[in-house]
């Protein structure tokens, strides 16, 4: 057995140093949401690049993770995570001074290579350093809160630089930080390297099956989403999931493969990524209504509406850590089941919302989903992590994020299809006073309801506000109870079918065993 040791002040500030580069990289998923207005009228992008510039940053973050969490096992951990934060840093400034549409979408996509080496190596440093149980279980709730509140602040980060800053200075911020961090982690962070016989060599036509599976799967489903089933995004999915089936059958093979298949027969592996993309889906999923309601139907401004909305994050920093401490006494199935009742109680509130409800109300659901949600990531990471041989834990914590992904896109798409049903089936087709064309734009989104609004009388465009604002409320109301019944059924698997769980396999150590050092005078 490894030897456990209680870390001290240079295990925690190493925590910060890890904990720090995924929050930036979660940063950068929302920290779009505002600038996109200024980065329009500066770089005068299509409307195509203008989706390329938002979405590609995700697409290659996602489908470079499992990757690149191999490359941290095979090469070396700190290294890895030491060179995304590089590609990182030198891409966010390649962003903040992009002088044409195609240079912030190439800038954008090396921001998301960066960011998926970084994670995986940063999280599977984690039990390295803490050997103590109940140590290393606060040191990865320190590590998800960080994703959680970052995915959160980038919004308010955002309005706040643009309030003061050309746009350009939402990039800009990251490398200061950066620079600090590589400054940092050679005294902070130990060179962690498994050895050569355990990992092999690294497979790259794996690497390249998983890479186009993923972004093909991710890529057609948030398509399907946006314009419902076309020929080209439905492709996508069905040869993306062909090639995924093709990847899980290559591994079945490979002596030292990326992902080892053995591990989906290991007591509770499967199901901890079943509901962490669960999770994902109902979280990300909802958030499509959660901050329409905010902005179209209550009225709030964007800098206003994003800080409502930390209120999810600040109050996951307080309970999530108290529930993790509870982890020795309480059984994991029932302590991911009470995050998804807590989910459940948020959809709840969420189906009593009106076009006139308050903010109270409403951010009310947002709390209890997002704090739900938080606790399962909170448990589901530590568990991911716990179950995982030591020569597999930088992939299997990149496979976990890659389906939450995943998650979320089919949670976007299922969730804004039936959504947008709604929505349209209560606006109709006639509004009194209100011109057809109006009502037609009206009906494609409740943002192009706002928009239209511009060109109206006065009359019209409250008699067409009121209407579209009720039939969004109703959209996100009756579209909750969908959120309701996925998260008690998943509380409900949870405590009939998973309460036999644990952290721990019998007869199989879950701690890292011998380390061989990385050269000292590298990274």
């Amino acid at each position: 057995m490894t030897t456990k040791q209680l870390a001290g002040r240079k295990e925690w500030l190493a925590l910060v140093a890890l904990a720090v580069p995924p929050l930036l990289v979660a940063i950068d998923i929302t920290v779009l949401y505002f600038a996109v207005p200024s980065i329009a009228a500066d770089l005068k992008p299509t409307s195509t690049q203008q989706l390329w510039i938002i979405d590609i940053y995700g697409f290659v973050l996602a489908g470079m993770l499992l990757t690149m969490g191999n490359l941290g096992d095979l090469f070396g951990r700190r290294r890895t995570l030491m060179i995304g934060c590089t590609i990182f840093g030198l891409a966010s400034l390649g962003s903040a001074f992009a002088t044409s549409p195609e240079m912030l979408i190439v800038c954008r996509a090396v921001q998301g290579l960066g960011g998926a080496a970084l994670m995986p190596s940063s999280l599977a440093l984690l039990p390295v350093i803490f050997t103590d149980d109940k140590q290393r279980r606060t040191a990865i709730t320190v590590f998800s809160l960080a994703i959680s509140a970052g995915a959160g602040f980038g919004p308010v980060l955002s309005g706040v630089l643009l309030n003061n800053f050309w746009w350009g200075s939402i990039f800009l911020i990251n490398a200061p930080i950066i620079a600090i961090l590589l400054i940092a982690m050679p005294f902070l962070v130990p060179a962690f390297r498994l050895p050569r016989e355990q990992v092999g060599q690294f497979d790259w036509l794996s690497a390249l099956l998983s890479l186009v599976a993923v972004l093909s799967v991710i890529w057609g489903v948030k398509e399907l989403a946006i314009n419902g089933v076309e020929g080209i995004p439905l492709g996508a999915v069905v040869g993306g999931l062909v090639l995924a089936v093709i990847f899980v059958v290559r591994q079945r093979h490979l002596t030292h493969p990326m992902i080892d298949p053995k591990l989906f027969r290991t007591r509770g592996f499967l199901p901890v990524l079943t509901v962490s993309a669960t999770g994902f889906f109902l979280v990300i999923g909802f958030s499509v209504f959660t901050t329409q309601f905010l902005m179209e139907v209550i009225g709030l401004r964007p800098l206003p509406a994003a800080l409502w909305s930390m209120a999810s994050p600040v109050i996951s920093g307080s309970l999530v850590p108290v529930a993790m401490g509870m982890v020795d006494k309480v059984k994991p199935a029932y302590l991911m089941a009470s995050g998804f009742l807590l989910a459940a109680i948020g959809f709840g509130i969420m189906t009593q919302v009106t076009a006139d409800s308050g903010i109270f109300l409403v951010v009310s659901g947002i709390v209890g989903i997002g704090v739900g949600t938080a606790l399962l990531f909170a448990l589901l990471t530590d568990m991911a992590v716990a179950i995982s041989p030591p020569r597999q834990v930088g992939a299997v914590s990149a496979l976990t994020k890659t389906l939450q992904e995943f998650g979320g896109a089919l949670g976007l798409a299922i969730f804004g299809t039936i959504g947008a049903a709604i929505y349209r089936n209560y606006l109709g087709t006639r509004i009194d006073g209100v011109p057809a064309e109006a009502v037609r734009a009206a009906r494609q989104t409740m943002g192009g309801a706002v928009a239209v609004t511009q060109s109206l009388a006065p009359d019209a465009a409250r008699a067409l506000l009121a209407v579209a604002r009720e039939a969004f409320a109703k959209a996100t109301s009756l579209t909750a109870i969908l959120g309701i019944v996925i998260a008690l059924v998943s509380a409900v698997l949870l405590v009939t079918r998973l309460s036999h769980v644990t952290y721990t396999k019998e007869g199989e150590e879950v701690l890292p065993g011998p380390v061989t050092p990385e050269v000292p005078t590298t990274i």
